[in-house]
């Protein structure tokens, strides 16, 4: 079984954004994983054989999440898919997932059972040839090359087909790597740890054979992210 072997059920909550909005929700829900600038994603992998299914949120049962059997949600992971992970809540983590076969950014968000995850370390010290390359992912794509003095020269596209028109984002940018991560803000004039409310920012990850990508949806019309898992075209 490849890493993307795999399938949902059905769709527990989804959407084109995978950041939640964390005014908007309570303790008990996981609506996605929350954008932290301080901290890169961690990607993990679903372990075991059988089904892992998801835990339902507050908003859904106000008892839950909890281990009952009335809180166990339709919709289902199964092993080596891999995950955004963000907050802990007892003994659940809440994920969110993307089939590679879906053509358009939708997210599956929900808490899962932290003992059937295992996180996938990034490499720890990639070289520019491992970053270089065109990577795809739903919806758009990031080309990477040697830029000037040194860097790397990082251009990407994503667009989000809504019912009435597409929204689409861009990014370019020249920025340096700093150890596993690949960070930049805007043109990567503008230090990652030093952005603006609003200026797109973007901190990326080689994880196996992917692409992590991340950004705080600042970087594209409403409901564009370039946040997702890309493979490189051959």
């Amino acid at each position: 079984m490849t890493l993307w072997n795999s399938t949902l059920a059905v769709v527990l909550l989804g959407g084109a954004g995978v950041w939640q909005a964390a005014a908007e929700t309570q303790p008990g829900d996981c609506v996605g994983v929350e954008f932290d600038a301080k901290r890169p994603v961690v990607v993990a992998k679903v372990a075991g054989k059988s089904r892992t299914y998801y835990i339902k949120s507050a908003w859904e049962d106000p008892s839950c999440p909890s281990e009952a059997q009335s809180c166990r949600a339709k919709a289902y992971l199964v092993g080596d898919d891999l995950v955004l992970t963000g907050r802990t809540q007892g003994p659940f983590t809440c994920v969110s997932y993307q089939s590679p076969r879906d053509r358009k950014q939708v997210w599956t968000n929900g808490w899962i059972l932290t003992a059937s995850l295992s996180p996938v370390a990034p490499i720890a010290s990639p070289k520019f040839s491992d970053w270089t390359g065109r990577w795809t992912h739903s919806g758009g794509e990031i080309t990477i090359s040697p830029g000037k003095r040194g860097t790397l020269a990082i251009e990407g596209e994503q667009t989000y087909r809504a019912a009435q028109n597409v929204h689409s984002g861009v990014i370019g940018a020249e920025a340096n790597p700093a150890g596993a991560v690949l960070a930049f803000a805007e043109d990567g004039t503008v230090p990652f740890d030093n952005a603006e409310e609003g200026q797109c920012v973007v901190r990326m990850q080689r994880i196996g054979d992917f692409l992590a990508v991340e950004d705080n949806s600042s970087c594209g019309g409403s409901m564009v992210t370039f946040t997702g898992l890309y493979r490189r075209k051959r």
